[in-house]
C-alpha cells in the first residue's frame, strides 16, 4: 500500500464531477497535444478545446502527458514553471477567465 498522502484540492475534486463530453479518444488527444500546448504557451484566449479539456479532466495519463510536454516546452520558451502551471490549471477550468 502506498503511504504517501495526497491532498485533493477543491478544484481537483470539482473536475472529477465534470461531464467529460464531448468525447475525445486518447489517440485523438495525443494528436492534438502539441498544438494545444503551443496555444497555452502563446497565451491564446482559448488554448484548450472543450473536447481536449474534457478528455484531460477524465484521463490522468493524458493529463500527465500534456503537463509534462507543457513543462518541457515552457522551459525551452523561457516561461517559468509557476506561470505555465497557472495557465494550465486555469485552462482546465470550465468557467475560466484569461490571465491578465
Amino acid at each position: 500500500m502506498n503511504e504517501r498522502a495526497r491532498g485533493l484540492t477543491p478544484a481537483a475534486a470539482e473536475r472529477l464531477l465534470v461531464d467529460p463530453g464531448p468525447y475525445l479518444s486518447c489517440d485523438d488527444c495525443f494528436e492534438q497535444v502539441d498544438a494545444r500546448v503551443e496555444a497555452l504557451l502563446s497565451g491564446a484566449s482559448e488554448p484548450l478545446t472543450p473536447e481536449f479539456r474534457g478528455h484531460l479532466v477524465g484521463c490522468a495519463a493524458c493529463l500527465d502527458e500534456a503537463w509534462s510536454l507543457a513543462e518541457l516546452a515552457a522551459q525551452d520558451a523561457g516561461v517559468d514553471r509557476a506561470s505555465v502551471r497557472a495557465r494550465f490549471e486555469q485552462a482546465l477550468e470550465p468557467d475560466r477567465r484569461p490571465l491578465a
